[in-house]
């Protein structure tokens, strides 16, 4: 979020009631490009909001998936525990972050067996310059669904 809003980018945080705490943190500290909307939007809200974005970055989550529902691209940092060719967002320009190709790909695993503590390995190449470059590619205004 700080990365994107320092090169300009107006950022919308979103989340459920229960992320409100989380959305706060990935928001951090109140500056007007950024927005935290976490808690406050129900299913038709944040479709509202998601079509109102020139971009979402969003993890495999249900806010990729309607992003993409209402037509607007999506940068996806995506675990590959699920296969990308039939669980990535439809229909809208998209690209995929996370290492695909990695051997425990389709594990669905809902705890990375593999996880030393650094994180996920398929996950490791995911860096801000990655998405920074991904929203390069993308459009201008970002909007983050933790």
């Amino acid at each position: 979020v700080d990365a994107l809003a320092d090169r300009r980018s107006n950022v919308v945080v979103t989340g459920s009631p229960a992320e409100q705490d989380l959305t706060g943190r990935v928001a951090g500290e109140p500056r007007p490009q950024v927005v935290d909307l976490g808690g406050t939007t129900d299913l038709a809200g944040l479709a509202s909001v998601l079509d109102g974005a020139d971009l979402v970055v969003a993890g495999n989550t249900g806010p990729a998936h309607l992003a993409a529902a209402v037509g607007t691209p999506v940068v996806s940092i995506f675990a590959p525990v699920v296969p990308a060719a039939r669980w990535r967002p439809w229909g809208v320009r998209h690209t995929l972050l996370g290492n695909q190709d990695i051997d425990c790909a389709g594990c669905r695993a809902r705890s990375c067996p593999f996880d030393d503590g650094a994180g996920q390995p398929c996950l490791s190449p995911v860096t801000v310059e990655a998405v920074l470059t991904a929203v390069d590619h993308q459009r201008p205004a970002v909007l983050v669904a933790p």
